[in-house]
């Protein structure tokens, strides 16, 4: 980084100071970027002010689309700038009136082209122009940001270097900020780990002439992503074209991705905002070369979930077809959407982080499962790489990039490759929020050599697809039980519900409903009474049924009313005869009803014969349940067994210790 650079950050940094007071010290990024923003804007207006000025009061009253504008709005060598502003206002002539200076500002505000108004208006930038002038800042703000040390003309600095300047002054208010701006930026050290493994496999197509590739990332944030696989391309083949794409739902952080962009030059017009990329979904039609994304970890898709679950009726013309996650984490709805936007007859490659939950919640059937069914039967899971924890400003929590593509190499069909990089790290001597670690070159490194080598040690697994894959098999155990009139098992009566309504009144008339309570609770002491005769216990349904058939018959109860009564007076017991049916069968006891994981490449009659019968010989299984899950169980797959210290060692560490408590305790003592 330049001097120039530097001196430039540390300059618009330090004019936060101002705002001590006035603003929360969380706040200050809320007015420091869009008036660095808005200066950038003024001075690379400089050069065409005149000629859009001139042009608007020949064709204001005659013409009312003024995009017309943007033809006259060119930098010094013709190039067209891509917005505009009519107003005769700039920051020098706002200072020269500083009376009016509010009203003046938001004119030249209102005088931006569409785009410009877009980036402003998600920076709420009227609200804190009202906010700085009731606290007598406005004009001391705009006054600093004049002076020659925040010269920001493009004339002094380029299009590349006030994109760095932004970057950099939007990193430092994240990791200032860190617990809430934290979501919206993916540490740089992450960021570029992930960049070298999206672009690892295209190294040497991407050094190919007159290409273009689209880039996309559905919750942009600041756009740091995107900037990163830019700049990773154009160090490799500046040739290339790369057109960068994203959305991003938070207002004030989509206006900063937008602004960053128009900034550095590039197309504004394709980051979206703000709305949700879950339920609106502003590229339906785009398909891209590469993705990259850090989504929300763990957030509610509640109030996409209407739009969500109509598209998902649509299968798979629409992007939720493999299935849909339960409404507390929206991850999995994002990596969908992602594949979703592969191309169709070219090579898409994607890389997503996400925390540790889908890759394992939800059970054989479930939303999840299925979406991790699709994406692994689809052969789109490349690999899996584990990162250590602390390395995010908002959380301390294990995370997972995903590799996906939709046309791996041939080494790699049919597979999945885990790596285990959770201690490659080094520990930050100061921590920013709850990160405590990051990745240096060498880690980086490091890292794409394990991906790389695609062969097996401690910290690399590769699997067949369907070593993920389970069938969730149902294995029941015969109802067993014996049956006896107690006191104990005739409270469980209570809890039958046709035996409690005999006692329950549905008449309003007072007198009505006190003589049919009275009444019913008459007959439930008759039909306790008639079943405290039955005074030996029985291990056979058939023969107790009969028996309490006969001692209520003056009841007249339903069959369904009779079994109910059987079941509350029974418990189970082994030694007692199977329940069956009317064909002989055996009856399961729900109860006892059990499930097994029956890996996909093993023989479930095989498995059920080795780990299932010796236990319970009198089992069976009800395949008519099976259900067909995947789950990533990824720390295990690299569990080491560390044996337990000899008891004779932590005895010794144990005497150790008292003898030094007790010389402690000595000291005090003789002190005293």
């Amino acid at each position: 980084m330049s001097n120039n650079f530097q001196e430039k950050v540390t300059f618009i940094w330090d004019l936060a100071d101002l705002l001590r007071g006035a603003y929360k010290r969380n706040e200050y990024q809320k007015v420091i970027l869009p008036f660095t923003v808005l200066k950038r804007f003024d001075s690379a207006l400089e050069h065409s002010k005149k000629d859009v000025i001139n042009e608007y009061a020949a064709i204001k009253d005659n013409v009312t689309n003024l995009e017309y504008l943007e033809r006259f709005a060119v930098d010094k060598n013709g190039n067209q700038l891509g917005f505009y502003n009519h107003s005769k206002y700039d920051f020098r002539s706002l200072l020269e009136d500083p009376d009016h200076i509010e009203e003046n500002l938001v004119h030249y505000l209102d005088s931006f082209s569409p785009n410009v108004k877009d980036i402003f208006d998600n920076f709420y930038i009227k609200n804190h122009i009202s906010r700085l002038s009731k606290a007598n800042l406005l004009f001391l703000l705009l006054k600093k940001f004049s002076e020659s040390k925040v010269d920001l003309h493009p004339d002094k600095v380029s299009n590349h270097e006030m994109g760095t300047i932004f970057e950099e002054l939007i990193r430092k208010f994240s990791e200032q900020s860190n617990e809430e701006a934290g979501e919206h930026f993916t540490p740089r050290d992450v960021v570029k780990l992930m960049t070298c493994l999206i672009f690892l496999e295209n190294g040497i197509k991407l050094k190919e002439k007159d290409l273009i590739k689209l880039i996309y990332d559905p919750a942009c944030g600041t756009g740091g992503m995107l900037t990163s696989c830019k700049n990773f391309i154009k160090e490799l083949n500046d040739t290339v074209e790369v057109v960068l794409y994203g959305q991003e739902v938070n207002e004030e952080i989509y206006a900063i991705c937008k602004a960053d962009m128009l900034i550095k030059g590039e197309n504004s017009n394709n980051i979206k905002g703000p709305f949700s990329t879950l339920s609106e979904d502003q590229l339906p039609n785009d398909r891209f070369d590469f993705m990259i994304s850090n989504p929300p970890y763990g957030r509610k898709w509640e109030q996409d979930k209407d739009a969500v679950m109509k598209e998902a009726e649509q299968g798979f013309e629409g992007r939720f077809g493999a299935g849909l996650p339960r409404i507390n984490d929206g991850q999995l709805l994002f990596l969908e959407h992602m594949l979703s936007k592969m191309k169709i007859d070219e090579k898409s490659r994607i890389a997503v982080i996400t925390n540790g939950s889908p890759l394992f919640t939800g059970d054989a059937g479930s939303g999840e499962s299925n979406i991790r069914k699709w994406i692994i039967e689809s052969d789109y899971l490349e690999a899996i790489i584990g990162l250590p924890d602390q390395l995010f400003y908002n959380t301390g929590i294990r995370t997972y990039i995903w590799v996906l593509t939709n046309q791996k190499p041939e080494e790699r069909k049919g597979k999945i490759q885990l790596v285990d990089a959770s201690q490659k790290y080094i520990k930050m001597r100061k921590s920013l929020g709850n990160k405590r670690h990051q990745l240096s070159d060498n880690d980086i490194n490091d890292i794409l050599d394990l991906y790389c080598k695609f062969d097996e040690n401690d910290v690399i697994k590769v699997f067949d697809n369907e070593d993920f894959g389970y069938t969730k098999v149902t294995v029941e155990r015969p109802l067993q039980l014996n049956y006896e009139v107690t006191e104990e098992r005739l409270e469980n009566l209570y809890a039958v519900n046709a035996f409690n309504k005999l006692a329950a009144s549905k008449s309003k008339d007072p007198e009505t409903k006190l003589r049919e309570e009275k009444e019913g609770k008459q007959l439930q002491d008759e039909i306790i009474k008639a079943l405290q005769k039955i005074d030996q216990p029985y291990k056979n349904w058939d023969e107790f049924e009969k028996r309490i058939k006969k001692a209520l018959k003056p009841f007249k109860l339903s069959p369904t009313f009779i079994k109910n009564i059987i079941m509350a007076l029974s418990v189970h017991d082994d030694t007692a005869d199977y329940v069956t049916d009317a064909k002989g069968n055996k009856k399961a006891d729900g109860k006892l009803r059990d499930t097994e994981k029956i890996p996909l490449n093993e023989n479930i009659d095989e498995y059920f014969q080795r780990e299932v019968l010796p236990y319970y010989p009198d089992a069976w299984m009800d395949r008519k349940k099976d259900k067909i899950g995947y789950e990533i169980n990824f720390t295990q797959y690299f569990y080491q067994y560390q044996p337990p210290r000899p008891l004779e060692e932590i005895e010794n560490d144990i005497k150790k210790v008292t003898a030094e408590i007790q010389e402690l305790i000595k000291e005090d003592l003789d002190e005293t």
